[in-house]
């Protein structure tokens, strides 16, 4: 049986590959920790010229030459000419990879280089426009990368929506056509249940965690539930950000960042929690696999599976602060000292529909999500234009939510997505709610005693799990074929739906309700 190591010529050239988008990697993760204000423009050549060279790297006559050996160039699929079989690793590197240079050879080499400078300065521009609440200071910039992610659909190709094309890089063969009515499922049972919350008698009071409480004491803290996680320090680190997110540029340094804000507890504590969850998942990938697919996360909805895991089920559950809030107590016994737990439990758990997206409850979370889902199609099919956005937004936030944001940084400004070119991302984060819920309600099945483990504190017993079941693997498998193999079934919906009822339910005592 032909094996990895029969591979070796092409995983050489890949993990060189991986070494440039590992140094552009650091130079983005700099831009927006470290990096001084007056470095954008020549930041924005760096990340050019790095994005540039991996792209032409990956394109270049050596793969295609290797793939066109090894694979069959209309499938995909791993080519049985030499006598013995290929391995199943063997077979997903030469899928995934034959995905990748597919995707890549479609791209001018003009392009990408193009598209990379205009999304780091736009993200720069991004960054001030939000701080001076000033949609018009970063509207050339998002014109500019709205029309060049039109342009990429094109030389991408698609069957149906050009926005099928952009999905298809976040979430590998997701579809307008199957999300469509997937989201449509869930509003109409989150939008009902919504309904009853609001008109329930009962009143959550989360005052208690706008108090003031010192930032740094609160990343201490962050620091604290990470490590309890199983988050290595000796291969991360925690910085701060505008925007938290987590990067990654081997399994051995893997790196978080957080936002602390005096008189908003949830924002730091939460963010630790939900970047830990990604920073998890890439430190338990497997560094002997480095540089190919099989080292590389899966999607971005099952990165964010493990992200919103960690920030709901976990996090904000009595099990998790059964151990942690006499800690956090002992941290802050001004602030909490005479709250007992089942209002701290009940304030962070509080449904409220807010104008901020990493900032909403669970239950309304994924109304903001398919928001940016339509105008996200809706900009890139043509049907809306950029210096509409402010309006357009404005009007589905209240129809969805039934708030209308006062400014625009707290409007169509808040996400940092659309100034990287991000277009197709956001729907991966409800996706991710959804594989989260079917996972660990897997987990539960499989270790009955789990919740008493976290109650203990002993949050690794999970992390283990996850790495065993999910984070080891790569993109051995496909998304669909993963869920499978984990729990069982496909995708769907209906365990975060009973999820949230019951939950919500109990919280706001909706049971009898009409």
């Amino acid at each position: 049986m032909k094996t990895l190591e029969t591979l070796q010529p092409l995983t050489h050239r890949l993990v060189e590959i991986q070494h440039l988008h590992s140094a552009a990697s650091l130079l983005s993760w700099d831009q927006e920790t470290y990096m001084p204000p007056g470095g954008g423009e020549a930041r924005a050549d760096q990340l050019s010229t790095l994005q540039t060279l991996a792209h032409d790297k990956l394109v270049s006559p050596d793969i295609e030459a290797l793939l066109d050996k090894w694979v069959d160039p209309a499938t995909g699929q791993a080519l049985e000419t030499s006598g013995a079989p290929w391995d199943e690793p063997s077979r997903a590197l030469l899928r995934e990879v034959w995905r990748d240079f597919s995707r890549a050879k479609k791209l001018p080499s003009d392009f990408v280089k193009k598209l990379s400078r205009e999304c780091s300065l736009a993200q720069q521009v991004w960054t001030e426009a939000r701080k001076k609440n000033d949609f018009k200071l970063f509207l050339p910039n998002l014109n500019t990368v709205v029309t060049l992610k039109r342009e990429e659909t094109q030389y991408l190709g698609y069957k149906n929506s050009p926005y099928d094309a952009l999905l298809d890089y976040y979430e590998p063969g997701a579809t307008v056509a199957q999300l469509a009515p997937l989201f449509a499922t869930l509003k109409s049972r989150l939008v009902p249940l919504l309904n009853r919350v609001v008109v329930s008698p009962v009143r959550i009071d989360d005052t208690l965690l706008t108090r003031s409480y010192d930032p740094a004491r609160q990343v201490e803290f962050g620091k604290f539930v990470l490590t309890a996680m199983g988050y290595n320090f000796d291969r991360g680190r925690l910085d701060l950000s505008a925007h938290p997110f987590t990067t990654s540029f081997h399994p051995s340094d893997v790196r978080v960042t957080t936002r602390v804000y005096e008189h908003e507890l949830p924002a730091c504590l939460f963010s630790c929690i939900h970047e830990g969850g990604h920073g998890l998942y890439d430190q338990g990938l497997d560094p002997s696999r480095y540089g190919t697919p099989l080292g590389e996360a899966l999607s971005l909805g099952i990165h964010e599976s493990q992200s919103r895991l960690w920030e709901n089920c976990v996090g904000r559950s009595r099990p998790f602060w059964h151990c942690l809030y006499p800690l956090l107590q002992q941290t802050f016994p001004d602030q909490l000292g005479g709250v007992d737990l089942d209002r701290f439990y009940a304030a962070i758990n509080r449904v409220q529909p807010s104008l901020i997206r990493v900032e909403a409850d669970e239950l309304t979370y994924n109304l903001h999500i398919m928001l940016r889902f339509e105008i996200e199609q809706d900009l890139i099919e043509g049907r809306t234009q950029v210096e509409d956005l402010p309006g357009i937004w404005n009007e589905r936030m209240k129809t969805s939510l039934g708030i209308v944001p006062k400014r625009d940084a707290e409007g169509v400004l808040q996400d940092v997505h659309w100034s990287l070119g991000a277009f197709g991302y956001f729907p991966t984060y409800t996706l991710g709610n959804l594989y989260a819920v079917q996972f660990y309600d897997q987990v539960c099945r499989e270790l009955p005693n789990l919740k008493a483990e976290i109650e203990a504190g002993r949050l690794t017993v999970l992390t283990k799990w996850l790495n065993q079941k999910i984070h080891r693997w790569g993109r051995s498998f496909t998304a669909d074929h993963l869920v499978q193999r984990v729990t069982g079934r496909s995708l769907s919906p209906e365990p975060f739906l009973t999820y949230v009822e019951k939950k919500f339910g109990e919280l706001y005592s909706l049971s009898g309700q009409a």
